[in-house]
């Protein structure tokens, strides 16, 4: 379970901008805002390495943060975390306040159990989902759903409603999307054949787009004829 234990120093008064953000990140740190809980957003900054240290616990980016702000400290969570699209640097951080005695919707990640079950030899396993919403009060958040895959069949996936949940954690995920799925793999025959399928579809799609640029085309040539006639009709 997730625990409040991490407290972190939160300098205000930054200047707004992308040059001052850019000047903090050269620093070490990381331009953020928290918000939630009937307090005003409050722009701030924290130190990136005390940030990461954070969020590599086990309990991930559902870690209580309590944020130091001017001697006010804040309980909250990672609300949302910008990334550089390229560099993969993070470039802002939302934080959000919360009540430890009220319920606040987080995703958990999903973990597959190891197994050597002897039904699942050959088979292809899928995972689907990677994480599921649920509703916990801070302090009772599981760190991950670890999943058996002894239930497991071709005909049967395991689905979100067979998570085994801590009393008071309430699934908001579609109880029945699947978690992860079983299937024969396709013969060299299949998959062939299953590539000819498809590239004939984009054959026949490309076939259909050149036919309709073509009517489109006659359409607009009618058209200036049409255009062409009223003129000269017009003249004469």
């Amino acid at each position: 379970m997730a625990a409040d234990q991490i407290t972190l120093t939160a300098e205000t008064g930054r200047p707004i901008g992308s040059r001052s953000s850019r000047r903090l990140r050269i620093a070490g740190k990381v331009p953020a805002v928290v918000y939630g809980a009937g307090t005003d957003p409050t722009a701030i900054a924290v130190t990136w390495s005390e940030l990461r240290a954070a969020l590599v616990t086990d309990a991930g980016m559902n870690a209580l943060i309590t944020l130091d702000v001017d001697g006010d400290e804040r309980l909250t969570i990672v609300k949302d975390m910008q990334r550089h699209p390229v560099r993969r640097d993070v470039t802002h951080v939302d934080f959000i306040v919360i009540d430890r005695n009220k319920p606040i919707d987080v995703d958990v990640p999903i973990v597959l159990a190891e197994t050597e079950d002897d039904h699942l030899k050959g088979l292809v396993i899928d995972q689907n989902l990677f994480a599921v919403a649920v509703s916990a009060k801070p302090g009772t958040i599981p760190n991950e759903f670890v999943i058996d895959l002894a239930p497991l069949t071709v005909d049967e996936p395991i689905r979100a409603g067979q998570i085994e949940l801590p009393e008071g954690v309430e699934l908001l995920t579609d109880p029945e999307d699947a978690i992860v799925v079983a299937s024969v793999p396709m013969s060299e025959e299949e998959l062939l054949a299953d590539i000819e399928e498809v590239a004939g579809d984009v054959d026949e799609a490309g076939d259909d787009e050149e036919a309709a640029e073509g009517d489109e085309a006659a359409a607009e040539g009618g058209d200036d004829a049409e255009a062409a006639a009223d003129e000269g009709g017009e003249e004469a």
